[in-house]
This record gives C-alpha cells, structure tokens and sequence, in this order.
C-alpha cells in the first residue's frame, strides 16, 4: 500500500516534465514559422528606405524664379540621412533574423533597444519633413511666410513622394518594435527578490 502511494506521488512530476518538453518543442516550431515572415518584415524597410533617400536625392528644381533643392532644407537633408542609417540597419537586421540562433537575455535586449533608435530615427524624420511640407504648401501668415509649391510645384511633389514612402518605412519599424518587446518581455520573467536580502537583486530567467 505505502510503495503505491510513493508512486502516485512521484507520478505528476515526470508527467510534467513531458508536459514542459512538448511546450518547449511547440515553441521552437513556431519560432521556426515566424522567423521567415519576420526575416520579410525586417527586409521590407530596405527597399522602401532606398527608395525615399533615391527620390529626395533628385529632388531639385529650376525655374525663372530661382532653383531650390533639398539640401537647402535641413529637415530634409536629415530624412536622406534617416533612410540611409535605417537601410543599413534593416539588411544587417534581415541577415541576423534569418540564421537560427539560441535565444538569449542579452540578444533579445539588443535587438528590441536597436529596434527602438531605429524606429524614433525613421519617425522624427518624417515627421519634420512632414513638417517643412505643410509650410511649403500652405505658408505661415503668423511670421509672412508665403506658401512655395505654388512656384516650386514639381520639387513639392517629389518630396511629398519621398515622404510618403519614409512613412511606409515607419509602419515596417512599428510593426518590429511591437515583435521584438513581445518576444523579450513575453520570454523572461521579470526580476525577483530574493528572500532574506535588503536589496533587490536584478536578474531574469527564461520561463
């Protein structure tokens, strides 16, 4: 009687272990199917960063009333060089993505804080040539600013053209940052402290 029911006693815990072993198999099948899509994800900014600093780099127009270009708009020299940083960042990002690699604490960090730079970077500088465009078209009557798409129309157009596409770049770089804080924040426990210690010890561990 007594050697049965040690065995029922010690029944649930190599249950379990099966239990943790499926969980961790059906965790590694699904990285393995979300890995290409986020390899995609990853590499989708690279065409359209391009393409945003390609059509801004032309941008320039002549007229009888004077020639204007980009570069002689600071908002817009620094979406070419946004475009450009976050291009590079995508095809290293894109080659990291797609080798299998063991997940670690410290891998995981680096990944969401670049995520993050990369994706502020690509929104402030569409943001402030969304910016400089609004005043080109519509002016600023509180400091007489006249609007100058009227006289510049086809410069206005290309840049309004390379803005739109450095916005589609920032919806990709939303789209990685909410994928990679899921994947640290929903893969590590959060710090616990240990009992009997004054202080707070700072650690995480894999669930």
């Amino acid at each position: 009687m007594s050697k049965m029911a040690d065995e029922k006693v010690m029944g649930p815990p190599a249950n379990g272990g099966g239990e943790d072993g499926m969980l961790a198999g059906e965790l590694s099948s699904a990285e393995g199917r979300v890995r290409p899509l986020e390899t995609l994800l990853r590499a989708a900014p690279l065409g359209l960063c391009v393409a945003a600093m390609a059509v801004m780099l032309r941008d320039t127009q002549t007229n009888e009333y004077g020639t204007v270009s980009y570069s002689d708009l600071g908002g817009f020299k620094y979406l070419v060089y946004a475009n450009g940083l976050c291009a590079a960042y995508s095809l290293v990002s894109a080659f990291y993505t797609a080798v299998p690699r063991p997940a670690t604490l410290a891998r995981s960090w680096i990944v969401f804080l670049l995520d993050q730079v990369f994706t502020y970077l690509i929104l402030a500088a569409g943001a402030a040539s969304a910016e400089l465009l609004y005043l080109a078209y519509n002016g600023d009557k509180e400091v007489t600013w006249s609007e100058a798409c009227g006289v510049f129309g086809g410069f206005c157009r290309q840049a309004r053209t390379s803005v739109a596409i450095t916005f589609g770049s920032v919806l990709c770089y939303i789209l990685l940052s909410l994928i990679s804080s899921y994947r640290l924040f929903s893969a590590y426990d959060a710090p616990v402290p240990s009992h009997g210690s004054k202080g707070v010890e700072i650690a995480a561990f894999p669930r």
